[in-house]
């Protein structure tokens, strides 16, 4: 514990931290976990924190994907690269303990990540996530040895909406501890992601704003996401001010 207390910070920007909800002590609501986050990797700082060989897996899965997308988008497989080489890597350890009452917590509430893709693993069943169709919430069944990748709010913002990042929560049991460990690759902490230009023209409006990193800390340094409300929300323009 002494050494969990060294971490324990409500800074969201702090390159390491331990807590168990995003902001411990501030944010009305509080769930059913504790975690460890850390910027695994982020040129602009030098910051290195981790097992290496991880970092270095997550990251090349990271960057294969991200080009195969790209590349389906008409951009090419190189159009994110570099930037994504330079940018940030966000690794989060939760642990959701066994729940004597499951059906009344939730390990995270329902969100969208910020970043491009995330890389999750997971012990065993327990992330839910919306149905595009109907809307509810279904879980993701149990792939022993595999990884899930989700698109994050700044790869539908490069592909101005033709990706969605996906709705997402983290359920708990009154069985098990369930483990799950979340690597996050976005661009560097001031590196501005918008949309494609190439995928705007008349018949297809700009329709979200541009952000970086530092804009989604900023957002849940003031916000309590518990409460609902969402960053994606607030990159999406108005009408009237699609172009």
């Amino acid at each position: 514990m002494e050494e969990k207390m060294e971490f324990m910070s409500n800074d969201v920007q702090k390159p390491a931290s331990y807590g168990t909800s995003i902001k411990d002590g501030v944010d009305k609501f509080h769930f059913w976990r504790v975690f460890f986050k850390h910027y695994a990797y982020l040129v602009v700082t030098g910051l290195i924190y981790g097992p290496t060989i991880h970092l270095i897996i997550a990251t090349k899965l990271a960057l294969e994907l991200v080009g195969a997308m790209t590349e389906s988008l008409g951009l090419g497989p190189t159009y994110l690269i570099n930037k994504m080489e330079e940018g940030a890597q966000v690794m989060a350890v939760n642990s959701y303990p066994r729940c004597p009452s499951p059906d009344m917590a939730l390990g995270l509430p329902p969100h969208s990540d910020y970043s491009c893709l995330t890389i999750l693993l997971q012990s065993s069943p327990g992330l839910e996530i919306t149905d595009p169709g109907d809307g509810k919430w279904k879980i993701v069944p149990e792939f022993q040895g595999t990884l899930q990748v989700h698109v994050g709010d700044h790869l539908e913002v490069l592909s101005n909406g033709l990706y969605r990042s996906i709705l997402h929560r983290g359920t708990v049991n009154s069985e098990r501890t369930r483990i799950s460990i979340a690597s996050l690759h976005s661009l560097g902490m001031d590196e501005k992601m918008g949309t494609a230009k190439e995928l705007v023209d008349d018949q297809h409006a700009e329709e979200y704003k541009e952000s970086s990193f530092r804009d989604f800390l900023n957002f849940l340094s003031n916000n309590d996401i518990g409460e609902g409300k969402s960053f994606k929300s607030t990159l999406i323009r108005d009408k009237d001010m699609r172009t």
